[in-house]
């Protein structure tokens, strides 16, 4: 039988604030606010703001997919809470055999120009999403450095920029040749 009740919680941490209208999640922190819209999903979202402050989501006679979709939900709203305290930070490497990648940023940080990819002489464009911002790293050659708040809008600027690059028409065992994400993480570090 199914459980009638099925519940998670997350704490919120100091410097946070959450506001929750009709499954509607904004998170505003240090670094800036998010906003979230979790109307698709059948469930009830509420704030605690008893002794410590608690965010319950709960899911009422709910089968194994819909109980799946309890530990999503607590996932990005932690994901939210971790973009507005510390912010997401990718790094990713230029990886060439012969012809040089040349990555030119664009537009203060807003937008990447790929050159010379297999000594090809097509120019890529990627545009970032919303919120990231690019940049050379001072530390290391042909990296570049993707960072903002929200890990969706960063991970999809990352898979924009390596998705530009696949190889086409080639045996992709030998011709290895790309830019790569190398490390994913946090903007501060503990």
């Amino acid at each position: 039988m199914r459980d009638v009740l099925t519940t998670e919680e997350i704490t919120i941490p100091e410097g946070v604030t959450v506001a929750i209208k009709s499954r509607l999640v904004t998170v505003e922190g240090p670094r800036g606010s998010i906003s979230k819209n979790f109307r698709h999903v059948n469930m009830d979202i509420q704030l605690i703001k008893k002794n410590a402050h608690k965010v319950t989501l709960a899911v009422w006679q709910a089968g194994r997919k819909h109980v799946a979709c309890l530990g999503t939900i607590k996932s990005l709203i932690n994901n939210m809470i971790i973009g507005v305290t510390k912010g997401f930070l990718y790094k990713m490497r230029l990886v060439y055999a012969h012809f040089p990648i040349n990555a030119i940023i664009q537009d203060g940080g807003s937008a990447v120009e790929i050159r010379n990819f297999l000594g090809e002489k097509i120019v890529r464009h990627v545009a970032m999403a919303e919120g990231v911002k690019i940049s050379e790293s001072k530390a290391q050659k042909d990296e570049l450095i993707l960072e903002g708040i929200d890990i969706q809008s960063v991970s999809q600027s990352a898979a924009s920029i390596q998705g530009v690059c696949r190889v086409r028409n080639k045996d992709i065992r030998k011709f290895l040749d790309g830019i790569y994400v190398s490390e994913r993480t946090t903007i501060e570090t503990e």
